[in-house]
């Protein structure tokens, strides 16, 4: 990268605005991959990437109005400021405005370090650990596929009003495909990691193994409702899904499955069966993320003049019951409620919970078991209607025992309403979420028995 340090391009767009305010901030980023396929490795590398944005505020006299621009590497400083001030001065004044934040969050990271970094290095371990399990799937006649990844990303924020803060992101992730030569079978394993210290290829590869195990016996059923075991990585992709549509105004407007009919909002609600609590806290262990809020651009969920905002720990469902949505401070003001900030990471939990996924298998008489979900798209914003296909192993279970894979299927299924139908909830445990893991990695979920759910149906997808 630029000799230009991350701190020195916050503090040079800051001097340069003639704005009446200013938020600038740097994301730096390293990453390191491997990608394998058929047992082998293909490429591995490593790169590097800056992200520059600055937002400039300028009052008009009608209102405060906000504009911003983002470049890669490192830009011409007052250019970039510049265009910033101009893209402010063509916006109307901004319905989410309010004074920038000014005092520090608790939590910040230390302004003057350099940027973390990752490299090549961070699979020492894990990549001898993939040549041992490529050798066994070959004795097998099985054939592994997938990729790891791992970014470590600094985010630098200045502003006018003195703000000047950091957070460093770990992001890792693994995927792990078996398939039958001929390709009839597929099955998957993933994990989320911080440091991939924690990895067990071993673990994932057992996984794995087990699965392309079941799926030798193939079973067809029909359409219908099945009592099914969501494992914690589909259940995180249904989550996460709920979470990114708990916008406060959304609600209060009518205009989301947490509007109240006959008008506001759903909060205090009791919404699932279980005790179930859904939360995000900055310092969950193993989950870690950022403790203040960096925006590029407002949103329902998120505004520019909340740059720098703390993200404090916080129930989104607690003992069942909608407990608080998603608020930017300008609508907390609209409505006299409070702000809530989203935070990268998301938690399930039951704590009356005890069982383990296999323990679950073990007490299920006849029912479905998933792996993954994907290609999930919303039908319906009033209920939360979700579409998708089951992918990579969907297995029966009979008396305990899995019997073989069935078919894939089309579900059709709200997880608001899903959440009031959960017979029995599992342990909480790190899981990586398989259609949002591009997006969304930082979360812990437990198996879920469903009852009734509704394979809707019948997919050919593999």
């Amino acid at each position: 990268m630029s000799r230009v340090s991350p701190q020195e391009l916050v503090e040079s767009c800051l001097a340069a605005s003639t704005a009446d305010d200013q938020i600038a901030f740097v994301v730096e980023s390293s990453e390191a991959n491997l990608r394998w396929a058929a047992n082998s490795l293909t490429t591995n590398g490593s790169m590097r990437s800056r992200q520059v944005v600055v937002v400039s505020f300028v009052d008009g006299g009608a209102g405060v109005a906000a504009g911003t621009v983002s470049r890669t590497g490192t830009p011409d400083v007052a250019a970039l400021v510049a265009a910033s001030e101009q893209a402010a001065r063509d916006a109307g004044p901004a319905e989410d405005a309010v004074p920038l934040i000014s005092e520090a969050p608790p939590g910040n990271g230390d302004w003057d370090a350099p940027a973390a970094e990752t490299s090549i290095g961070v699979f020492a371990d894990f990549a001898p650990d993939l040549g041992q399990a490529f050798g066994e799937a070959r004795d097998r006649g099985e054939l592994l596929f997938g990729f790891a990844e791992h970014q470590m990303s600094t985010t630098y924020l200045g502003s006018s009003t003195g703000l000047r803060l950091r957070a460093d992101q770990p992001t890792g992730r693994v995927e792990l495909n078996g398939k039958s030569p001929d390709f009839s079978r597929s099955v998957w394993a993933g994990v989320g990691s911080r440091d991939f210290r924690d990895v067990s290829v071993a673990g994932l590869a057992a996984d794995v193994e087990r699965k392309m195990g079941w799926s030798r016996r193939r079973v067809e059923l029909p359409a219908g409702r099945y009592e099914t075991l969501l494992p914690p990585s589909a259940v995180s992709d249904l989550m996460i899904y709920l979470y990114w549509t708990m916008e406060a105004r959304d609600a209060d407007e009518g205009r989301n499955v947490f509007a109240r009919p006959g008008g506001g909002n759903r909060v205090g609600e009791r919404l699932a069966s279980l005790p179930l609590t859904l939360c995000s806290d900055p310092n969950a262990a193993g989950l870690e993320t950022a403790p203040f809020q960096v925006v590029s651009a407002s949103s329902g969920s998120a505004s520019v003049f909340d740059n720098g905002m703390a993200t404090p720990a916080v129930n989104w469902i607690a003992d069942g019951t909608l407990a608080n949505l998603i608020r930017p401070r300008a609508w907390a003001l609209k409505t006299t409620a409070p702000a809530t900030a989203a935070v990268d990471n998301l938690i399930l939990e039951d704590p009356t919970a005890t069982a383990t996924t296999e323990e679950m298998l073990a007490g299920t008489e006849r029912g479905l078991f998933l792996t993954t979900l994907w290609y999930i798209r919303e039908v319906d914003p009033q209920t939360l209607l979700l579409t998708g296909l089951t992918r990579d192993g969907v297995f029966l279970v009979e008396d305990g025992e899995v019997t073989g894979a069935v078919n894939n299927f089309r579900f059709n299924e709200s997880p608001v309403d899903l959440l009031g139908r959960v017979v029995q909830a599992g342990r909480t445990e790190r899981t990586l979420p398989r259609e949002w893991n591009d997006w969304f990695t930082r979360c812990a979920m437990p198996a879920l028995r469903v009852p009734d759910f509704n394979m809707s149906s019948v997919s050919p997808a593999s």
